[in-house]
């Protein structure tokens, strides 16, 4: 269906970072601090000389004034990169579990819809809104770089609303026949309520007008109820990936 490094590059493409640079088969991608995965190294490729790369990694992330972190999948190269990290004093976080499906079985599984969902091609005041109020960290600066990440390439959002306003929104990009699924989320006393599963419905129901297949979404290791969730309606385990991170940022270079 499609492999760990495949998927790795539909993931970088869903959520682009700011700044991309390639270092000896590396993509060092920076964004100010805003998400871990726009501000870590996808290492996609063997360096010739693997200190020397991790050295200048190193560099980059201390002229921003950014901690060094790297993102470590299956697909990660080389395959000792992890345990050479470890050994550096880099700190394991963040441990996610990558889960796909087939679109058609997840809308087979999910329940009727019950009620309205707007999808739109880009992330309206509402929708923008709600997400940085769950999820979002910093105020307006970091804001306006998580709306240039969220640009980044295609994508549909979906926004659903009860009495009080908006409830839950949701965003899935578009990567050919694939599907990614990202930023859910549900105003605090709205939960537990079914919004989140009609804008996971309305999504795939839009990505799936547009030619999507197959879909992935990542899930915290640790997070049991999402995981018997997206289970429930035919998310299979794939692959995983977690961030090795070296635990104080760098002072900048005089």
């Amino acid at each position: 269906m499609i492999s760990a490094r495949e998927l790795d590059d539909c993931m970088n493409r869903s959520w682009r970072a700011r700044s991309e640079v390639a270092v000896d088969g590396w993509l060092v991608r920076r964004s100010s601090g805003v998400t871990q995965r726009a501000n870590s190294v996808l290492p996609v490729s063997a360096p010739a000389d693997l200190a020397a790369a991790i050295t200048r990694v190193e560099e980059l992330y201390q002229d921003e004034g950014l901690p060094p972190c790297f993102q470590i999948s299956p697909a990660a190269r080389p395959a000792e990169l992890d345990q050479v990290l470890a050994d550096r004093g880099y700190e394991l976080r963040g441990d996610t579990e990558v889960r796909v499906a087939a679109v058609e079985d997840v809308l087979r599984r999910l329940p009727p819809a019950r009620g309205p969902v707007d999808v739109h091609d880009a992330p309206g005041p509402d929708w923008m809104g709600l997400w940085w109020a769950v999820d979002g960290r910093g105020g307006a600066d970091a804001r306006a770089v998580a709306r240039d990440i969220l640009g980044g390439g295609p994508a549909l959002y979906a926004l659903r609303r009860d009495a009080a306003g908006p409830a839950a929104v949701g965003r899935v990009s578009l990567v050919g026949r694939w599907a990614g699924v990202y930023c859910m989320a549900v105003r605090a006393d709205a939960r537990r309520r079914g919004h989140a599963t009609e804008v996971l419905r309305a999504l795939l129901v839009g990505a799936a007008d547009r030619g999507a297949r197959h879909t992935w979404l990542q899930v915290v290791a640790d997070n049991a109820a999402a995981r018997a969730l997206y289970e429930r309606v035919g998310f299979a385990d794939f692959s995983r990936y977690h961030y090795r991170v070296h635990p104080a940022p760098r002072t900048s270079r005089g």
